[in-house]
């Protein structure tokens, strides 16, 4: 059974930065297609960035720039900087696992960015 547990979450100050992380049991990390989504309130779930196997990335427009995302195939981990934040960005954070039919979410973690 594969599982994803994101941590990092928290409060934080408009500008400031956070690392999110997922650590990823079950499966084979290294050929997922690994991403991190998110909810406001109100909102539905917004892709904000991926990263193949390979390593290529994407990002949503309102990130690129601020955000990095990373893995690490030895920790079975992905990870999400955060950088400038702005109350915006302020949401559930989950973490994503892709491959074929595959896909798996992770339980979020929330962010939350106020004064």
């Amino acid at each position: 059974q594969v599982q994803l547990v994101e941590s990092g979450g928290g409060l934080v100050q408009p500008g400031g930065s956070l690392r999110l992380s997922c650590v990823v049991s079950g499966g084979i990390f290294s050929i997922y297609t690994m991403g991190w989504y998110r909810q406001a309130p109100g909102k539905q779930r917004e892709l904000v960035a991926v990263i193949t196997w390979s390593r290529n990335t994407n990002y949503a427009e309102s990130v690129k720039g601020r955000f990095t995302i990373s893995r690490d195939n030895a920790k079975n981990t992905v990870y999400l900087q955060m950088n400038s934040l702005k109350p915006e960005d302020t949401a559930v954070y989950y973490c994503n696992a892709q491959y074929s039919v595959e896909n798996y979410w992770g339980q979020g973690t929330q962010v939350t960015v106020s004064s």
